[in-house]
This record gives structure tokens, sequence and C-alpha cells, in this order.
């Protein structure tokens, strides 16, 4: 599977003030670490499709999807409230909707991953669903 590894600006500066402030609908997702069982926490953004809450990895294979694969349930910080959550892996065949859902949500900001990893088996979705 495909990974686009974040540059460190990025992972050190952006994403922190991302997951604090909400920037561009960013939420706090907590998982933990799945060899350390250390808590880690990532901006995401969460959207809202069918009635369901997902999520969608715009960079592939990355190191929280990994966690979230391994943990199961995940925290998710939105709208001042935290939720214990389960995730629930989207099949391929189930992902285009969600991911044009995410697309128009988050926007611009997300096009450039899409042109690098144009194919949608290259971006894992989960369901989130209460724990």
């Amino acid at each position: 599977m495909t990974y686009l590894k974040p540059p460190g600006f990025t992972k050190r500066v952006f994403n922190p003030i991302a997951a604090k402030f909400g920037i561009g609908g960013a939420a706090p997702l907590t998982v933990a670490g799945r060899t350390s069982g250390e808590p880690r926490t990532i901006p995401v953004i969460p959207v809202d499709h069918d009635g369901a809450t997902y999520l969608v990895s715009t960079r592939g294979e990355s190191e929280w999807v990994r966690n979230v694969r391994s943990a199961g349930e995940v925290e998710l910080k939105r709208d001042g409230e935290t939720r214990q959550m389960r995730a629930v892996e989207i099949p391929l065949a189930a992902r285009a909707p969600v991911i044009a859902s995410y697309r128009d949500k988050a926007g611009k900001t997300v096009d450039t991953y899409w042109k690098q990893l144009p194919d949608a088996s290259d971006h894992p979705v989960f369901r989130l669903d209460p724990a």
C-alpha cells in the first residue's frame, strides 16, 4: 500500500495546531499506538455521509490508519464533545461516495493527495460507530 509521508513541519507544527484549533474542519482523533499502547493524536476531517460519520486517510497507509486497525476503537473530539467510537474499515467498493463527500467538505486542500494517489484503494476509509 502507498503512503505519502508528511514533511516534518506538517507533523511537528501544523498538525498540533490544526488539531487544537479545528483548522479546515479538523478534529483531534486519539488512538492507542499499536506497539507502545500510548495515545497518539492526529487531526482528521470527519465527514458525515448518509447518517454516519467517516474518516478518510488522504495520505494512504498512514500510522494513524495502522493504529486504528490495530486498536479498533478511537476517541474523537468534535463540537466540544469527546466520543469513544468503534472504527469499522469500509470495503473498497463502498468508498467512492464517502470519498466524494469528504473531498467536497475538505476542499482544494486535499486535491494534491488525489493527484498523487488517484486510486480509491490508496485511501482507507473508516465508519465511526458509538463504542
